[in-house]
């Protein structure tokens, strides 16, 4: 049996709240607790910083690596309206798991354990307005789609 890894999300993509892709959104990246700027990278070297804020293309996404720092991210729409911020994001290194759940176009509540660090639905990230958590639950806004993948992802 083969050793794998969860692969890293090779773009980061983001949506507007009408589900349409955030062209021109602005993600900032901060130093954890603060609004001191941190950099991020367009590579895994992490030689060539992005701008700061970094600017989303046509379909809403970005090249963004993180460095070893904790973060803080922010993201606005293109005329500069706050999304949402989310602080203390961290790479630590360690190891990560997925459980996978499969939608069947009408259920919208999903067994997940205490812990969970972000939710995909055929690799797309759901923003966290999307859904709610309760103990033990992952209550989604609309049901998944039918033979879609739903990965839980731990840390």
């Amino acid at each position: 049996m083969a050793t794998t890894s969860l692969s890293p999300t090779p773009k980061l993509q983001f949506f507007d709240l009408n589900g349409a892709p955030l062209s021109g959104g602005l993600l900032y990246t901060y130093a954890a607790g603060t609004t001191t700027p941190l950099a991020s990278y367009t590579d895994s070297t992490g030689l060539i910083a992005n701008t700061n804020p970094i600017v989303l293309d046509s379909r809403g996404e970005a090249n963004v690596w993180l460095g070893t720092a904790s973060y803080k991210l922010a993201l606005y729409t293109s005329a500069g309206v706050l999304i949402w911020t989310v602080d203390n994001i961290s790479t630590n290194g360690s190891n990560l798991s997925v459980t996978d759940h499969t939608g069947d176009g009408t259920t919208t509540v999903f067994a997940v354990d205490d812990g969970f660090t972000a939710i995909y639905i055929n690799g797309v990230y759901q923003n966290r307005n999307t859904y709610s958590v309760t103990s033990g639950t992952v209550t989604f806004s609309q049901a998944p789609p039918i033979t879609s993948i739903i990965e839980v992802v731990y840390n």
